[in-house]
């Protein structure tokens, strides 16, 4: 056994042990319980950052210490390959997206190898891989037949620079992120998945998922956004309009009707179209409305901007006649594209009628604000009973609501009816590196599926990427195709689908990932859904939205049994460093990479001051921030696992925080727990080479005749693993590790008291402790206890051993101290039989010399036992 703790050479060997062994190679076993552990996969885009190696630290924690418990665990890793990052990089780099892809999937898969994660590599997948997305293009064809699926025009941001549709974040300052370009509202042919149809079950079902985070399911229901109100058709005014009609609004505040003084409609509205037609001022500012984004919270913010139509549609309750506006905070993509104007109750729409001096009645409320016409009052958007609105008035809200909803359905006019803020999702992308969505259109036959001998529809990996459009829109070779109904020339679909939608059904496919005959098999029964899925809170409503509707399509379609993917989630918190700089010409900042500044700190560890360590002069402390790239504060984990080894990057990762807090990065922490890990070495070197030799042939501890000394190091010890045990189950592996380190600490100072008085029961109590030790911290460091399992003669493989048990024997006691109280207040303790009598316990009190001085010879009124605590004598 080496002497000194070298953890580059035993983290080789062991991980070298496990890939010969397959040791987390998995297969099905309806004999065992099963614990399918997952964490989110990683984009490949090049290394790994301190983000991934928390997660996916946390999630190696949890399945290694289920698989100790007798689990049949299942841990798989895969990368969410397809991207506009690798098109990017194609643009800087001039190499095409498949292979700067593949090649960041060879660095990192070796990176997490390097840290030792109990990963099934059997079962690796990539999402750009055709093996993959044929499947998905499969599922694709089954759920546009089911309705699922469906295409219609979609308003989108859309670069004319670049020719592609933007992300709303990728909209900054209303122009194109990378052209620069003032970016354009447009309608475009797009897919959408009908997400809505799952509305109300994905809702309800939150109920249903205790071990998800209240924060997280409050997001998703948020998203959700679940209403109850009226819907109202405004018959249009055919004198002004030319033809009949209505025009459709939905709002939960029915109550408010009488006070609508105009309508409102969005710059794609028929109605705004048809006006436009003969007014150029329109036109023209219908046109600047495109050029605004679609993000609600973009709309929230901009400056509230209308025109009036010359239309006119007819109050549906009074028949008065409303003038219809264009105006640009009403979106097409909700709802009908149009809204009722209630100025005097809703904040928004009083601005505008402020603005251009529309009518304002108030309908709600006590009558002094009748006239009111400014300033706002959020008392106004407030519900009360009803005034000015004839019929109605005096009705509370409820009433007011039932009342009108009646006359509007007795008219044809309106019903009640529930509506979601949620959206179906839009999946067409005008992107390249992405999974083909498997349609031809054909002249005859409209958009037909590519039928299933011909899937998977394979993108062409060597493409030429310029950033201006989709390269396949270029492509002959990939779009000239024939109709697979009437065998004419047609042309394939160029857009690619969503990234989501790969990450949101790859966590079945692990399950059968070989497989090349189904999307799915039987196997998927086994093994869904996800025990625990592991990932950030960034990730609270997209991705587990769609992850959670992909499920519940799977299952309408046969394919799996499940509804919800993932029984339990943790959120692990983010990776954060101290940030510096310095200011530059043009009031840019220069950041300044951590490892480059030396800090001063005041007495409570506080940084005071900073200066770049090259040349000495000041930076600015810019304070404590995520990890990430634009503040240079991040820290490569390669370095850190080269210098220190990967056992100690895991134990930090795990004693720095519970893992969903905040994790502070602390260089002083990471040598701490570097010299933890030494100290343990140390301590089993010890064991090794001299304490194991004293073991007596019969053993006390098995006969229960174990000194007193050792009695207490060994009660010490299982105490500290009553504790970690429960705190693994609770996710809380920092007090797991104190637990280890307290174990550790108690196994030293015994080895100084004990091993040369009583060598024998003090070699006993060290081999059970430290065997103990080295299951407790296994899932946490695994290299450094498979090394210490074998050289200090465990056993073979330390992955074969069980999660230590606690001893009930062991956490007896002869004495127990119980805290001594005088009129409630602690005045010493009491050492007593821990089987002793009350009776006997109280008389001990009484003639205590603590309780003799405190009492001032006053009899005891009353004396109050409770058994294991205290004793408080009354007087």
């Amino acid at each position: 056994m080496q002497e000194k703790y070298q953890p580059a050479a035993l983290e080789t060997a062991a991980q070298q042990h496990w890939d010969s062994t397959d040791a987390f190679r998995v297969t099905e076993d309806a004999s065992r319980p099963k614990y399918y552990c997952l964490s989110m996969f990683p984009y490949p885009s090049g290394k790994l950052h301190m983000g991934h190696v928390r997660n996916y630290t946390i999630g190696d924690v949890l399945a290694r210490f289920h698989r100790m418990k007798g689990y049949n665990v299942l841990q798989p890793m895969g990368w969410d390959a397809f991207g506009m990052p690798a098109e990017n990089a194609a643009i800087q780099n001039n190499v095409p997206p498949a292979k700067w892809t593949y090649a960041n999937i060879d660095y990192m898969k070796a990176q997490l190898k390097r840290l030792g994660f109990a990963i099934d590599w059997s079962r690796e997948l990539a999402t750009c891989t055709p093996e993959y997305y044929r499947w998905e293009q499969w599922l694709f064809t089954r759920l546009y037949e089911k309705g699922l699926i469906y295409k219609r025009l979609g308003t989108v941001n859309w670069d004319p620079v670049d020719e592609t549709v933007l992300a709303n974040e990728q909209v900054i300052d209303g122009r194109g992120w990378r052209s620069g370009a003032l970016v354009e509202k447009r309608e475009i042919p797009m897919y959408y998945m009908k997400i809505t149809a799952y509305a109300d079950e994905l809702l309800s079902a939150l109920d249903d998922l205790p071990d998800w985070p209240e924060q997280v399911k409050l997001m998703q229901k948020n998203w959700i956004g679940r209403s109850e109100g009226v819907e109202i058709s405004f018959p249009f005014d055919v004198s002004s309009i030319g033809h009949e009609g209505a025009l459709k609004v939905f709002t939960t505040r029915a109550d408010t009707l009488m006070g609508a003084t105009y309508v409102a409609v969005a710059a794609e509205h028929p109605l705004a179209t048809q006006a436009a037609a003969s007014n150029p001022a329109l036109a023209e500012f219908i046109e600047e409305c495109k050029r605004g984004g679609v993000a609600e919270a973009d709309i929230a913010t901009m400056e509230k901007k209308g025109m009036p139509t010359g239309l006119k549609v007819r109050h549906p309750l009074s028949d008065e006649p409303l003038e219809v506006w264009v105006a640009n905070y009403v979106l097409m993509g909700y709802g009908e594209g149009a809204v009722m104007a209630v100025p005097a109750h809703d904040e928004r729409d009083f601005a505008f009628a402020t603005k251009y001096e529309l009518p304002i009645r108030m309908v709600v409320g006590a009558d002094a604000y009748a006239d009111t016409v400014a300033p706002w009052q959020d008392a106004y958007a407030e519900y009360g009973r009803l005034v000015n609105s004839g019929k109605y008035d005096g009705l509370d809200f409820q009433g007011a609501v039932d009342a009108i909803s009646a006359d509007l359905e007795a008219r044809g006019l309106g019903a009640k009816r529930v509506q979601f803020r949620l959206r179906d999702w839009g999946i067409s992308r005008q992107r390249y590196w992405g999974c083909p969505i498997p349609m031809i259109h054909c002249a005859d036959c409209g958009d037909v599926p590519v039928p299933d001998e011909q899937l998977p529809v394979v993108l062409p990996e060597n493409v030429e990427i310029t950033g201006r459009g989709s390269p396949l829109a270029k492509m002959a070779s990939f779009y000239e195709c024939s109709c697979p109904k009437c065998g004419k020339p047609a042309k394939r679909e160029t857009d690619t689908m969503d990234t989501f939608v790969e990450s949101s059904w790859y966590f079945l496919r692990y399950a059968c990932a070989d497989s090349s005959t189904a999307m799915v098999d039987a196997r998927v029964d086994y093994w869904a859904p996800v025990d625990q899925y592991i990932g950030g809170i960034e990730h609270a409503i997209l991705h587990l939205l769609y992850s959670r509707f992909f499920t519940r399509a799977m299952r309408d379609c046969g394919l799996v049994k499940v509804s919800e993917p993932f029984s339990a989630l943790l959120t692990q918190g983010m990776v954060v460093a101290e940030t510096y700089y310095r200011e530059l010409d043009g009031g840019k900042k220069q950041w300044i990479n951590p490892a480059d500044v030396v800090v001063e700190r005041d007495e409570r560890g506080r940084i005071v001051a900073a200066k770049l360590e090259s040349d000495g002069l000041p930076v600015v402390i810019g304070g404590t921030e995520k990890m990430s790239k634009s503040k240079n504060n991040g820290v490569d984990p390669q370095s850190l696992v080269d210098q220190y080894g990967a056992d100690t990057a895991r134990l930090f990762m795990m004693f720095a925080a519970p893992p969903d807090q905040q994790l502070e990065w602390s260089d002083s922490g990471v040598e701490g727990a570097s010299r933890f890990l030494r100290r343990v070495w140390n301590y089993g070197h010890t064991f090794a080479t001299a304490t194991r030799a004293a073991l007596p042939a019969t053993r006390a501890l098995a006969a229960g005749t174990l000194p007193v000394a050792a009695a207490d190091v060994r009660r010490e010890v299982h105490t500290h693993l009553k504790q970690a045990s429960y705190d693994f189950g609770k996710h809380q592996f920092n007090t797991v590790v104190s637990a280890a380190m307290k174990i550790l600490n108690a196994l030293e100072k015994a080895h100084k008291d004990l091993a040369g008085t009583e060598p024998a029961a003090h070699a006993e109590v060290a081999e059970e402790g430290f065997s103990i030790l080295l299951r407790l911290l296994s899932p946490i460091t695994p290299h450094i206890c498979h090394a210490l399992w074998q050289d200090c003669g465990f056993g073979t493989d330390i992955l074969a051993a069980q999660w230590p048990e606690v001893s009930e024997d062991a956490l007896k006691r002869d004495e127990i101290e119980l805290m001594l109280q005088v009129n409630g207040k602690l005045r010493g303790s009491l050492e007593v039989a821990a089987d002793a009598a009350k009776a006997d316990i109280e008389a001990l009190a009484l003639a205590s010399e603590a309780a003799q001085k405190f009492m001032e010879g006053k009899p005891a009124k009353k004396v109050v036992v409770v058994p294991g605590r205290l004793v408080n004598i009354v007087v």
